[in-house]
């Protein structure tokens, strides 16, 4: 037996493992995608349909059967306009994926002062909604705000939150190191099952979170709590120590990242 007819008798052994490791791993990736943007509803509707196409073809329903054949197309176009929603969210997250990126990392070295901004109007019970961008392009939410392209600071997120200026009833836009655009208005969640005690930025956050890859940082102003939204979720008052984690994880923020500036800037603005 020579070389090649051995490396086909191992492929033999692996093919099925290989064949099967790979349609698991599509199968997951649509669950969890079907399951994030809640599109589990347009499943049970097709296996409705599908259950009663196949009980009409076991027993012989020919009535029903040619009802159905002849509805197909129109029930295909009704799917398509009734969950269209459902449907853009599931496109949008299959967009998010790195695939076609070759450099998905990006330096983020700002945290520290959104952190710190949030904790002062935690403490005032002033309201606060930072977006941090990530994959999903913003423009149109960024245009319904005021443009700034500012340097990111702890003193500019408190000016804009902590008073009644024309902006703080809007999200802020953060991307790389800078706040894109204040004072911008977001979806509202269709979740039905939200609690009801969520205010108006609470939704907002959570509806950007159900459409984009997003992650938003919230402040209660009722009750100082501060949460984060992405990946359709609402996680509600997490410490600082929780929040700084998490936001490292999800933003690809590392400490060591930091600029002597950036670092001088960052003790100015505490102190």
């Amino acid at each position: 037996m020579n070389a090649f007819d051995r490396l086909s008798v191992i492929y033999g052994y692996i093919r099925p493992v290989l064949d099967v490791g790979i349609l698991t791993y599509f199968l997951y990736s649509a669950y969890t995608l079907v399951i994030k943007t809640h599109g589990l509803q347009i499943i049970k509707s097709l296996l409705l349909l599908g259950g009663a196409y196949a009980v009409a073809l076991a027993l012989n329903l020919t009535t029903v059967l040619w009802i159905l054949n002849s509805l197909a197309p129109g029930l295909l176009i009704g799917f398509a306009i009734i969950f269209q929603p459902e449907l853009r969210k599931l496109f949008l997250k299959l967009g998010q994926g790195n695939w076609f990126r070759f450099d998905s990392r990006a330096k983020h070295t700002y945290i520290d002062s959104v952190l710190l901004a949030a904790e002062i109007l935690s403490k005032q019970k002033r309201g606060m909604l930072v977006v941090f961008m990530r994959k999903t392009a913003m423009k149109d939410i960024a245009d319904t705000g005021t443009r700034l392209n500012a340097d990111l600071t702890s003193s500019i997120l408190v000016t804009i939150f902590g008073h009644d200026t024309p902006m703080h009833d809007g999200a802020c836009l953060i991307q790389n190191g800078k706040i894109v655009s204040a004072g911008c208005f977001l979806p509202l969640s269709e979740q039905y099952d939200i609690k009801k005690t969520f205010g108006t930025r609470h939704r907002a956050a959570l509806g950007l979170s159900e459409e984009t890859d997003a992650v938003v940082l919230v402040v209660s102003e009722e009750t100082g709590a501060i949460s984060l939204a992405y990946d359709s979720k609402l996680h509600y008052d997490l410490t600082m120590e929780q929040l700084n984690k998490t936001l490292e994880s999800l933003l690809d923020i590392s400490n060591s990242d930091f600029t002597e500036e950036e670092q001088a800037n960052d003790v100015t603005s505490k102190a």
